[in-house]
């Protein structure tokens, strides 16, 4: 693909026009403060909206779900730590995929780029999409749901628009990412201090261990809601090559961005329950929106535009990061050539971007979130359990690799152990979903088989996809380097 390197396979940092010599390559344009808003803005977007109902479904009392929030919290903090080490330590697009790649090999990476690529990022984006569609038609269906097809339509422009603007420049998605990470994060702020308030005034009486489930398959379920809301904390890693000093910025804007997040999400769920009995949060498909009825009168319809902003940045911020997976995996050789190319007058991975938002498209035709929440949790927490594996194993295997960080084992022992309750458990718990998952995770083994381990395809196989491959590559104006450099 052409991405100049140093020795240690970091990304030059030089942020000018390609030239002959260049070829064409993604640039190093991402500050400290970018990488912040890229991860707040991916974390922080429907979950911490829609998962509240979730959390408390499956542990029966306000107390016990603020429990697993925090608990949340702290498993993710444990989680990006550990990322901190692989992302300094093996400096390349595409994060897990990347470190599976380079610890175990090619087929389990095809695996997780299988898992990511096809399942988790694109059913993400497109939970993410019809939660902004929801908060943005629920002020003019007062007393009704809003219809489902005008929910999936506008969800889909929300994916369409927001494509088109990551191919047009990165910059202009980045400012995207920052704008509204700001906005979601005055949203919150106005709903945690309404919650201060109503504490000062003695709003307590929700605050229970009551109808507490201590059922372990419970608790599981309940952190796959609770993990779901901080799925994102490792998305800076996927674009590594476009953060400005990255061995210095990376675990920076990790640590800022879990503790805030962390911070925020357990704020605001008190907040919420302040105001709303654990039945009223169960039964509203909206949770901002009916805390907001109770609490703002005429000013009630400004919450529901705050959280439509944060669930659009978030859609954003998967689509920056996930398009990057796309193309790193092609620049292994696992995905189709057309995704290695860069779009020549823009310099961004058009046809990466555009692949993840017909994938999305595709998942926004499934109308139950909640089932979509499972098979995502299943599949990201098993591939992430995987990743961190990668850490003890290198240590093992190659204890000379430069390590800018290098953690205590404590912690991805401590990480792995968990992620094998939260995967193990749900599959007794919720045979059907995690059994979907289970399924979509081996459809890799038949495609891996067929696209990259039988090398002796027909001719008239490799006639159809050039051709296929040049009329995108005209119909984009796409191209790569006239030598390619594998991630």
């Amino acid at each position: 693909m052409g991405v100049k390197r140093k020795e240690d396979g970091a990304a030059v940092a030089a942020d000018v026009a390609p030239t002959e010599d260049d070829g064409i390559e993604l640039k190093p344009k991402m500050s400290l403060l970018n990488g912040v808003t890229v991860i707040v803005g991916s974390i922080i977007g429907s979950g911490i909206f829609i998962s509240p109902t979730g959390v408390l479904e499956n542990t029966g009392s306000v107390n016990a779900s603020l429990i697993v929030w925090v608990l949340s919290g702290v498993f993710s903090m444990v989680g990006a730590y550990c990322y901190a080490e692989l992302g300094c330590m093996i400096s390349k697009s595409g994060a897990d995929y990347a470190y599976i790649m380079e610890t175990f090999g090619p087929f389990i990476a095809f695996m997780r780029l299988w898992v990511e690529c096809m399942i988790v990022r694109p059913c993400s984006q497109a939970i993410v999409a019809l939660t902004f569609s929801l908060y943005v038609l629920k002020p003019m269906y007062t007393d009704c749901d809003p219809p489902e097809e005008s929910t999936r339509l506008l969800a889909a422009c929300c994916i369409v628009l927001l494509t088109f603007i990551n191919c047009w420049d990165v910059k202009w998605a980045t400012r995207v990412q920052d704008i509204f990470t700001y906005a979601k994060l005055l949203a919150l702020m106005v709903i945690i201090t309404t919650g201060v308030y109503q504490l000062y005034s003695g709003h307590t009486e929700h605050f229970t261990f009551v109808n507490t489930k201590t059922e372990v398959t419970s608790i599981a379920l309940s952190f796959y809601s609770g993990l779901f809301a901080y799925n994102g904390w490792n998305y800076l890693n996927f674009v590594i090559e476009e953060l400005k000093d990255p061995i210095r910025n990376l675990p920076r804007a990790i640590a800022i961005s879990c503790i805030l997040v962390t911070v925020v999400y357990v704020f605001t769920n008190v907040a919420f329950y302040t105001t709303l009995s654990p039945q009223e949060v169960l039964t509203s498909e909206a949770v901002a929106v009916t805390f907001a009825e109770r609490l703002y009168g005429p000013m009630a319809w400004t919450i529901p535009v705050f959280v439509a902003l944060s669930t659009f940045g978030a859609v954003n911020g998967i689509l920056l990061t996930s398009s990057r997976l796309f193309y790193a995996g092609a620049l292994e050789g696992q995905m189709p050539q057309i995704l290695t190319m860069i779009q020549i007058n823009r310099l961004t991975p058009t046809p990466a971007v555009i692949c993840i938002c017909l994938l999305s498209l595709i998942y926004l035709q499934i109308s139950n979130i909640y089932a979509l929440i499972n098979y995502v949790g299943f599949a990201t927490w098993l591939s992430i359990g995987v990743s961190v594996l990668c850490i003890p194993w290198l240590r093992f295997t190659q204890p000379d690799l430069k390590r800018p960080i290098k953690v205590n084992m404590f912690f991805p022992i401590i990480y792995i152990a968990a992620t094998l309750f939260v995967t193990i458990i749900p599959i007794i718990a919720s045979p059907v979903e995690t059994g979907y998952g289970c399924l979509m995770i081996l459809t890799s083994i038949p495609v891996y088989g067929v696209f990259i381990f039988w090398k002796n395809k027909p001719m008239i196989f490799h006639k159809i996809v050039g051709c296929l491959t040049r009329y995108l590559q005209i119909l984009l104006m796409v191209t790569t380097s006239k030598s390619p450099a594998k991630v």
